[in-house]
């Protein structure tokens, strides 16, 4: 599956395509994990790449993605481009050779995320949607507790945050397919879907001109739970879910970056462990390259939340 790989365990050898601002909560992730290293990053612009590269204490730059992605030591990339370049520079970097794990969204289109899989499988490598909030021990309390709350009636998610009207934004530009639901609609989306199952109906509105600046949708989803959210990029900062079953109730506070978790059930705290799940995503990633194996999330999960995305931008005409 993994290909060739060096034998026992040193650390996955890692390069980072391009110096957007994402990579500094991931590269703070990676400096928790064991078994990761961070060697190289790639920038078109050089002089960027190398301030950004001694910021971090990166020992190597290269002065443009496709030299990054010729780089033989370098065994995985993550990839953080805006989300019209994820499966492109994606199935590039697998063809290179090269393990993939790229920010979320891959896609909101199912095609899409089926070739960007087909060319991992061709090439022998893992690609992985780096959806890390599914890795924070708040979202695997909230599941076990969601199971004993069953059967679920609704569940509910939230996300937003202002970010202005600055059109050099790349959430804001319709040709890089920003937007609030491919931004952070996306985490309500995979929540829905990890708590209720894939939907089988859905409906959606939006509101933007170029970008949906804000959107809310409502699934259907198995057994006649009720998934709805919204998400925006006009509000002020806000996250939450929120599981409603015959046995109860749950909330989850802060549950996409698990800074300051918080998990109650009909009110009552639940004890919730601290933790980077940037970290985590990344030390599971490693460790499924070292040992030949797949990650928490794969192929299923990713076209499962293409065809989520998809469904609702067409049900939001």
């Amino acid at each position: 599956m993994t290909g060739n790989r060096p034998e026992g365990d040193s650390p996955v050898r890692w390069g980072v395509l391009s110096t957007a601002r994402i990579n500094d909560k991931v590269l703070a992730g990676a400096a928790t994990a064991s078994n990761v290293e961070v060697l190289a990053v790639g920038s078109r612009d050089r002089a960027r790449g190398e301030a950004f590269a001694a910021e971090h204490g990166i020992p190597r730059v290269h002065g443009s993605y496709e030299d990054l992605l010729a780089d033989p030591e370098i065994e995985a990339v993550y990839i953080p481009l805006p989300n019209a370049l994820h499966v492109p520079w994606s199935i590039k970097a697998l063809e290179a050779g090269k393990h993939v794990l790229c920010e979320k969204p891959l896609t909101r289109r199912v095609a899409e995320a089926e070739e960007a899989f087909d060319a991992a499988d061709r090439a022998g490598r893992l690609l992985m949607e780096a959806f890390m909030w599914r890795y924070h021990p708040q979202t695997d309390a909230l599941v076990r507790l969601a199971r004993e709350v069953a059967p679920l009636r609704v569940v509910r998610a939230a996300f937003g945050f202002a970010i202005g009207d600055d059109p050099g934004n790349v959430r804001l530009q319709g040709g890089l397919e920003g937007g609030s639901l491919m931004d952070v609609g996306c985490y309500c989306v995979s929540a829905l879907r990890l708590l209720g199952g894939e939907p089988v109906e859905v409906g959606g509105l939006a509101v933007g001109d170029e970008v949906d600046v804000r959107f809310a949708g409502v699934l259907r989803l198995p057994g006649e739970v009720l998934g709805t959210f919204d998400c925006g990029f006009d509000v002020p900062p806000r996250g939450v879910i929120e599981v409603v079953g015959a046995g109860g109730t749950l909330v989850s506070e802060d549950p996409w970056h698990g800074r300051s978790p918080r998990l109650t059930r009909d009110g009552e705290e639940v004890p919730v462990e601290a933790a980077n799940p940037y970290g985590l995503e990344l030390e599971d990633f490693s460790a499924a390259i070292r040992e030949g194996r797949r990650p928490r999330l794969g192929r299923e999960d990713a076209v499962g939340q293409a065809r989520a995305i998809e469904m609702l931008y067409a049900a939001a005409g």
